[in-house]
């Protein structure tokens, strides 16, 4: 379907595959972009193969890649080269996430692209960068992860580190090439030529230490997991009630809230407490105050509730089925139903970009492995039906409905 938004009009040629790649080029699908996700028979974008699958439908691929026109096409034969080149003349952006050196191999790199068409974006996507001792490593969001340091902060401090459940360095990777995207085209726009993106989940990992690289940087001190509770503002971290956690954090500003709250109004003053840095130095003596206050509590609930009302931020730890069903998320559409037509029904994030002018959350849906052969080559290259049949017949093209 013709999808009015911003982004409405810009041609996508999307070489990516699982996550990091397709995040980005959801996002742009959303914002109303022509996305032609280029994948390779016979199996296409091994995200097809990821859980939850039903009938042969992957839950995975369909979230990543609604709106977008599948376009299954063997790039090793001259022929499917040939079509490729033909497209990027066409389109305004150009986006992979192959290992670096492979988009250059199969004849798709930055100078063959520029050639081409001086006008296209091209970003590519990796773990580690197109150059520096680790480019060549293979990597997953987990690898750079570990490589950028943030593992080494999450889990108890004498314990081993923790991974977290769910792709954070893929899809914020993914907002970082988009955002990036966003202006090289308006560079272009302006009377730029394009522009080459090289967009890395190690950069974009390590720029999310707010306060670890500095402390390192200016007093040498090495930043350790803290656990539940943060090693530089007292107190913010996880209380325990019963089976379940709250997360509470009173800055400077919301210590004396917390203190009313607590019943001891005369603890915002006293002189052991009063800065956050006096709190750090006594992290244990306060933590173990808010514990005892929280364990003195019937309920989470009442907790929450107790704190909202002296503007104490806090929140309940929460498990995936009770976001799902909060009526916060459901009534912001932070969280969506779909329809698909292999999976029925089901929840997934909303869009998180929200314009003023555009509707969001937009009705698209994912494709069958090559559905939109024939559509992409017919309508933007001009070739006839035969044509197409006979490039699937001579395996050029591939196309699996099951999928």
């Amino acid at each position: 379907m013709a999808l009015n938004h911003i982004l409405t009009g810009f041609k996508v040629l999307d070489f990516t595959h699982v996550l990091a790649g397709p995040a980005a080029t959801r996002l742009m699908a959303e914002m109303g972009a022509d996305v032609i996700k280029v994948e390779f028979p016979p199996l296409g974008d091994m995200s097809r193969a990821l859980p939850t699958i039903i009938d042969g439908r992957s839950a995975y691929y369909v979230q990543q890649n609604r709106g977008k026109k599948s376009l299954c096409i063997n790039l090793k034969t001259e022929e499917g080269k040939a079509l490729v080149y033909d497209l990027i003349r066409q389109v305004d952006v150009v986006i992979e996430n192959f290992a670096p050196g492979v988009a250059a191999r199969l004849g798709i790199g930055w100078d063959k692209v520029h050639a081409l068409n001086p006008r296209a974006v091209m970003c590519s996507i990796s773990a580690f960068g197109q150059q520096g001792p680790l480019s060549g490593l293979p990597g997953f969001d987990y690898i750079a992860q570990a490589y950028a340091g943030v593992t080494g902060m999450i889990g108890e401090p004498d314990s081993a580190p923790s991974l977290p459940m769910l792709g954070l360095g893929d899809v914020n990777t993914g907002v970082h090439a988009m955002a990036a995207i966003g202006y090289a085209l308006l560079h272009r726009e302006r009377g730029g030529e394009g522009q080459y993106l090289d967009i890395s989940l190690l950069d974009a990992y390590f720029h999310c230490h707010e306060i670890n690289v500095a402390l390192y940087g200016l007093t040498g001190r090495i930043p350790t997991r803290a656990g539940h509770h943060h090693y530089a503002v007292c107190p913010l971290g996880l209380f325990r009630h019963g089976d379940r956690h709250v997360c509470i954090i009173a800055l400077d500003p919301q210590w004396p809230s917390l203190c009313n709250a607590m019943g001891d109004a005369g603890l915002a003053s006293d002189e052991r407490y009063n800065s956050n840095a006096k709190r750090v130095e006594r992290a244990e003596e306060v933590i173990a105050l808010v514990q005892a206050w929280v364990d003195r509590q019937p309920s989470v609930e009442a907790i929450i509730a107790h704190l909202a009302g002296h503007h104490v931020p806090c929140a309940p730890v929460m498990n995936i089925a009770e976001v799902c069903n909060a009526p916060h998320m459901i009534e912001r559409g932070t969280v969506r139903r779909i329809s698909d037509p292999k999976l029925g029904e089901f929840t997934v994030p909303g869009m998180p970009l929200r314009f003023s002018g555009f509707e969001r959350d937009a009705p698209l849906a994912a494709a069958y492995l090559g559905q939109h052969n024939e559509e992409v080559l017919g309508t933007l290259l001009g070739l006839s039906s035969e044509r197409i049949a006979a490039l699937q017949a001579t395996g050029v093209l591939h196309a699996n409905p099951a999928t």
